[in-house]
């Protein structure tokens, strides 16, 4: 049965991309997760399949798909076993929307094409090592200098940071504050451009994580996105598609989870009989298909809400508290149903348990996002 908000092209996109994770990305999972990376080839294999550029115009090599589109590739990628992959292989998902928004027609003709066959790879970079929630407060300087700017400073959590080969940039070109802020598209073969330390990190494991160094790195005026001080706009109005796209992740990993224990509570046995026939156990696997269940639709109200054009800032922020809160009690309760083999890292609910500890901090913490939910509602 079609969902309420899909259509024969949704389910067909599923299917595809189903077939292809299948085939790409389940049978090196593990492999990929152990080794903290996965081969660059499979950017250009995603594009290949009209995975990356899904949701872009066609007009650019993108496929012009809706929001719906883009959230069954996010949650089909997951799918695969490897949050990380999936992750890395989205990083385009945060780094080419202010492109799309505030680009000119020549930035796009440049750089959307790229994107979408996957031969390069596009990241965004906004933290700094004192500047995470706080966006307003980055400090990654840039003067201009006759038709270039000339940025220092340093950026840091930057998902694809040591492989992009484009970065949506947040820099300071003005005061202090969100007043100052302006976006620029820094191609990585720039001098003065260098990746610092690859970042090991808890979970998320096969995704690059890299810290990003600007010594009088040269970026010429043309790559700059909108007008010179107005890339916070830019920057906030790209958090809704990504909070949106965290939230989903969020519902696949839990949909995951409860794959993988329903089949070990099935075989597993204990005091003569399959563990699946205790009632403690199913009671505990049914609060966890309600919590998944609830998120889902949650997640596909918003979507359908937002695709309307209506203003969900404050909604996203709750989905995504929701959906964060909701994955890290179901991986948690995957974990404990696994007993001892839950702790073992060849079994997926551990590398799921990790994984979605991310997502209450990654978009905005919990913190801010009950910050915005506070002004929406006037309090």
């Amino acid at each position: 049965m079609l969902s309420l908000f899909h259509d024969e092209t949704h389910e067909a996109l599923r299917e595809a991309i189903a077939g292809w994770v299948k085939a790409e990305i389940a049978p090196n999972a593990y492999a990929w997760e152990e080794a903290n990376g996965f081969p660059r080839d499979l950017y250009r294999s995603a594009g290949a399949a009209g995975i990356t550029g899904v949701s872009y115009p066609e007009a650019y090599g993108g496929g012009g798909g809706d929001v719906f589109h883009h959230l069954i590739a996010t949650e089909e990628l997951v799918r695969g076993g490897s949050v990380g992959t999936a992750v890395g292989l989205g990083s385009h998902a945060i780094a080419v929307p202010p492109i799309v928004k505030l680009g000119s027609e020549a930035q796009k003709q440049r750089w959307l094409p790229g994107v979408c066959s996957g031969e390069l790879v596009a990241a965004l970079a906004v933290s700094e090592p004192a500047a995470g929630s706080d966006v307003a407060n980055v400090q990654c300087k840039a003067v201009r200098d006759g038709d270039h700017y000339v940025l220092n400073g340093q950026k840091t959590f930057i998902t694809s940071g040591s492989v992009a080969d484009i970065v949506t940039t947040a820099v300071r070109t003005g005061d202090p504050g969100y007043g100052g802020i302006t976006l620029l598209v820094v191609e990585t073969n720039a001098p003065g451009f260098s990746v610092g330390r690859k970042l090991d990190k808890m979970g998320w494991w096969a995704s690059d994580t890299a810290e990003l160094h600007f010594e009088d790195c040269r970026v010429p005026v043309a790559n700059r996105l909108g007008a010179e001080n107005m890339g916070f706009f830019g920057i906030m109005a790209n958090f809704v598609d990504e909070r949106l796209m965290l939230a989903a992740t969020c519902v696949a990993i839990m949909r995951l989870a409860i794959e993988q224990t329903e089949a070990y509570i099935a075989q597993r046995e204990a005091f003569g009989r399959p563990i699946a026939r205790f009632q403690v156990v199913r009671h505990r696997m049914a609060e966890m298909v309600t919590k998944e269940s609830a998120a889902r639709s949650y997640t596909a109200t918003v979507a359908a809400r937002h695709h309307a054009g209506e203003d969900v800032t404050g909604e996203v922020a709750m989905l995504k508290n929701h959906c964060t809160q909701a994955c890290m009690w179901v991986t948690d309760q995957a974990v404990q149903l696994h007993g001892g083999y839950g702790y073992m890292r060849e079994y997926m609910v551990e590398r799921l348990f990790r994984d979605a500890r991310l997502f209450p901090i990654g978009g905005g913490t919990e913190e801010i996002m009950r910050e915005i939910i506070a002004k929406q509602r006037g309090w």
